[in-house]
């Protein structure tokens, strides 16, 4: 596991409100092959139906793209935080479609966030697994003459997956968390976020119970994808509760 390639220049600081302050003039190397770098914009009280949150806006200098942390108690400098990566999706988040977990995954991850001493879920911009809104509607078109999802993506030129989570490495490095408990079943969010240098100490199953309609949808992210689920909405006994198994760290993020 790497160093995150910013830790020089992102001091702690004592509140949230803070960061915009220190991020002002922030410039790294970036995190991964597009050298993505962040920086804090604006940070503002959330109360959400969920929990009272802060809320943490983002800017990075790939895409423009304009990503958010919602953040529940004291984060900053802490160690095996509560964290969830949730990928936007329009047509779940906000329009309750059945063909996902997506909605239910972002309510029952604040839910929980909120009943720890303190948490965050990164809210990223990256509709569709990363291939857009357009691409996703024109992928539903594929699944609803038989191919899965995996398929529907590989058709339209793109792989299973396009996600890329150096933005949500250098986020996590911007907010000084030192290690973080991640609240997933994808075994690729460990893997890419060690490799950017952020600590993972555990993984937390976060297993949606599936419907009529996601049914497929869920068994071909276990089945091809490798995520651990079963289609009841149980956690596996031996898997989904063991702690994720860590390479050594070269230093404590934050330190």
């Amino acid at each position: 596991m790497s160093e995150a390639p910013c830790l020089k220049t992102l001091t702690e600081v004592s509140t949230l409100d803070h960061l915009v302050i220190r991020d002002r003039d922030h410039d790294c190397e970036g995190f991964g092959k597009h050298h993505v770098c962040v920086k804090v914009e604006a940070v503002a009280d959330l109360p959400t139906r969920f929990g009272h949150f802060r809320i943490v806006a983002f800017y990075n200098n790939r895409d423009a793209k304009e990503h958010i942390a919602i953040v529940h108690g004291d984060v900053l400098g802490r160690e095996n935080v509560v964290t969830r990566l949730h990928s936007e999706c329009l047509t779940g988040d906000a329009l309750g479609s059945l063909r996902c977990d997506c909605r239910d995954q972002l309510g029952v991850a604040l839910t929980r966030i909120a009943r720890e001493p303190c948490g965050v879920l990164l809210y990223l911009r990256q509709e569709g697994r990363g291939i857009g809104l357009l691409n996703k509607v024109r992928a539903y078109a594929l699944q609803d003459r038989g191919l899965d999802t995996v398929d529907a993506n590989l058709a339209l030129g793109f792989r299973d997956d396009e996600r890329d989570y150096a933005v949500a490495a250098h986020m996590l490095a911007s907010l000084t968390l030192r290690s973080i408990r991640l609240l997933t079943n994808n075994p690729r969010k460990v893997e890419e976020l060690q490799r950017y240098g952020i600590r993972v100490v555990d993984r937390i199953p976060h297993v949606i119970p599936a419907n009529d309609y996601n049914r497929f949808y869920l068994e071909t992210k276990a089945n091809r994808s490798g995520h651990f689920i079963d289609f009841e909405g149980k956690p596996h006994d031996t898997e989904q509760d063991d702690p994720v198994v860590v390479a050594p760290a070269n230093g404590d993020l934050g330190r």
